[in-house]
């Protein structure tokens, strides 16, 4: 059965690209009818954070990316930790090694003078012939992997290709330090070890590690895991993607709000085709999720791509589903919302047009406040000949039925008695009653206010 994993450090928020790596993982283990595992990597106690954890937990939830096991925490496994090592150095794959950390640091230093790539030089490392010296007496060793010396480490990627390493360019990685704690890179080997992890789908930043993390699985003497490196994420501006290009945690998306099935949509895009399918469901992705079509160059994030989906499926959510969205973000500004208007026929209105759940409710914010129109474009639309046109619609409004299509008939009728075109009228009206230009159409607009709150804000006219 395949088995994958997604491991995220805690030592900050579930950026975009984990998002993408966790997203293919997901797909590809229910692709092949296999196990989702989510992992929590939180070796690195100094870095590691309850917020940071529940930060991952919330995107993972808010993307609807449900693991099938776990989450499993690293700092709940240190007992497997310790015991793997002391099978190690029993074994002999593995050893204790004293050099003391500045000494090491002044080694590296000498390497770097004489234009040498900085290492681990093997004092400690036992060697047939070799006799190693004494302990120092109140130094805590390290415990180091013991590398190959000799030969090549390779795998085939199945997004970048074939990848070989030569062994002589891996010193002896440290697997625990002086304190006991094990480190990251044993870590994860004994994890999927464990949890038998038969794809490891992560970003490419780890190719390093991967070469380090065969030879100890080797050294264990199970199998190798398939790896699959996905290239990095560029920002709209064809640099690396970070915090300078805005929104890059995962729940930023949320809210700036955005749809977790249009930023899901837009991630299976980011790096991965399906002919040119623009827009799929997550289930039609899981049946066509594969890793050769994966590309191993940069993809790079498109925020006018990501808001045409969000517009999307913006306009084809559920009106129930999406007044529960906005409603809250309305209470948040302070906004109370009311039975009339009614939220719902608001968005109703004006979702054609927005591509965000915050532009949504900035539109419906209208109807709930007191505003006052600015004042230059009171100043271009409410002119002269507009004023008395204006005058006429606001004496029709007590006779008519308060719906929008006697709504446009009384417009149509207030501008023909003064010989105006409707935009005359209609953009006075929008001004007025939002304090802006742009709106759905003029009639449903008036029809959707309480007919009192119009005749109050048409006053505002004088």
């Amino acid at each position: 059965m395949i088995r994958t994993r997604f491991a995220p450090s805690p030592t900050g928020f579930l950026h975009i690209g984990g998002a993408r790596t966790a997203l293919f993982s997901w797909a590809y283990a229910r692709r092949h009818g296999g196990r989702f595992i989510l992992r929590i990597e939180d070796s690195d106690l100094a870095r590691s954070t309850p917020a940071a954890v529940q930060a991952i937990l919330d995107g993972m939830g808010w993307l609807g990316l449900t693991h099938d096991e776990g989450p499993f925490y690293q700092t709940q496994r240190m007992a497997a930790y310790r015991s793997v090592i002391a099978e190690m150095l029993a074994a002999g794959s593995a050893y204790h090694c004293y050099l003391a950390p500045e000494e090491l640091d002044r080694l590296r230093d000498e390497q770097r003078a004489q234009g040498l790539k900085p290492r681990y030089n093997g004092a400690w490392r036992p060697e047939a012939g070799k006799t190693l010296p004494a302990p120092p007496p109140g130094v805590r060793p390290v415990v180091r992997f013991r590398n190959p010396s000799d030969g090549v480490v390779a795998w085939d990627d199945l997004v970048k290709g074939r990848i070989e390493i030569a062994n002589a360019e891996l010193d002896d990685l440290i697997i625990a330090r002086a304190d006991g704690t094990p480190t990251y890179n044993f870590c994860v080997v004994v994890d999927d070890r464990d949890m038998g992890i038969t794809h490891v789908i992560r970003g490419d930043d780890h190719v390093n590690n991967t070469p380090r993390q065969i030879n100890i699985l080797r050294a264990l003497g199970v199998a190798v895991p398939l790896y699959a490196h996905l290239s990095m994420i560029l920002g709209d501006d064809g640099q690396k993607l970070s915090k300078r290009h805005g929104a890059v945690s995962v729940m930023q998306y949320d809210e700036h709000g955005y749809l977790p099935e249009a930023v899901l949509n837009y991630l299976a895009r980011l790096g991965w085709s399906h002919g040119d399918d623009e827009i799929f469901s997550m289930e039609q992705f899981c049946e066509w999720f594969d890793l050769d079509h994966i590309t191993p160059s940069a993809a790079q994030f498109n925020t006018e791509k990501l808001d045409w989906l969000n517009a999307h499926y913006l306009k084809r959510a559920e009106p129930a589903r999406l007044t529960a969205l906005v409603q809250p973000r309305l209470e948040a500004r302070g906004v109370a919302v009311t039975a009339v208007p009614s939220l719902a026929a608001i968005i109703a209105l004006y979702r054609e047009r927005a591509s965000n759940l915050n532009q949504l409710a900035d539109a419906a914010e209208a109807f709930y406040i007191e505003i006052t129109p600015p004042a230059e474009l009171l100043a271009r639309h409410l002119t002269t000949e507009a004023r008395p046109a204006l005058a006429d619609f606001v004496a029709g409004l007590t006779e008519i039925d308060w719906e929008p299509a006697a709504v446009g008939a009384l417009i149509r009728q207030s501008v023909a008695a003064h010989g105006l075109k409707m935009p005359r009228l209609a953009m006075p009206l929008r001004v007025l009653l939002t304090g802006r230009e742009q709106t759905p159409s003029v009639d449903a607009l008036v029809a959707l206010f309480p007919r009192e709150t119009v005749r109050k804000r048409l006053s505002l006219a004088g």
